[in-house]
């Protein structure tokens, strides 16, 4: 599979856990000890077993969203490693809220072949309080 089939697998895989199903999301991440995450629910954690544990704490607290858009920041793909770097825009219920709210996150994910298929293997998701221009990166707060 090309990598451009794997990104939109991927970006399917987060509009699935925006409505609270990470089963999707993951079958694509690395299940090796090297794998991390380091998501917005807490610190960076590595190791299958902690990231799958991470993710199902994560996707507990979703429900009734979507994660559709995405701007590609930054792309560097080669035969057995790819960087993306995006600004997610997600509408989601997140921990017991009634409606669903925007909310953006700017991601950087890491992905490696495995057996001939993408894996992630690095994704590292902070929130963005303002993706304007007096956002995080123009002085804003984070």
């Amino acid at each position: 599979m090309d990598f451009d089939t794997a990104l939109a697998q991927y970006h399917d895989a987060l509009d699935t856990f925006a409505r609270g199903d990470a089963e999707h999301l993951k079958r694509l991440y690395s299940h090796g000890n090297d794998v991390v995450l380091a998501n917005p629910f807490g610190p960076a954690v590595q190791g299958w077993a902690d990231v799958e544990d991470r993710t199902d704490f994560a996707v507990a607290h979703f429900r009734g969203g979507e994660c559709r858009s995405f701007e590609s920041l930054y792309r560097l793909v080669s035969a057995d490693t790819a960087i993306i770097h995006e600004v997610e825009h997600w509408k989601a219920m997140v921990s017991g809220r009634a409606e669903a709210s925007p909310f953006t996150l700017r991601v950087t994910t890491v992905f490696r072949k495995e057996d001939g298929t993408w894996r992630v293997l690095l994704r590292h998701a902070d929130p963005i309080s303002s993706p304007d221009d007096n956002g995080p990166l123009r002085g804003g707060t984070a």
